[in-house]
């Protein structure tokens, strides 16, 4: 399937409850995509998240559906590692 990345930006600090994260997966569950995980900024302001989708309108589908922003969306491809190249 493929991987995209999401860059959210927010107006306020970024703080995520068991109960949100919940939520997020069982909508994500129901558009059929996957949160693999997320990396916050450190002024909590943004977000970089990797998912698993079948396009890049069901990752913007479950973002209307949370209540979050979605405003970069870039499908990704391979990886590279610092080992790859050792």
């Amino acid at each position: 399937m493929p991987r995209y990345m999401i860059e959210r930006r927010f107006a306020e600090q970024v703080e995520v409850s068991k109960t949100d994260a919940d939520n997020i997966r069982r909508i994500n569950d129901e558009e059929g995509v996957k949160w693999l995980f997320s990396f916050l900024s450190a002024d909590k302001l943004k977000t970089y998240c990797l998912y698993e989708a079948p396009n890049a309108e069901a990752i913007r589908a479950a973002a209307r559906r949370a209540n979050l922003p979605a405003d970069i969306v870039v499908e990704v491809g391979g990886e590279l590692r610092p080992e790859m190249f050792a």
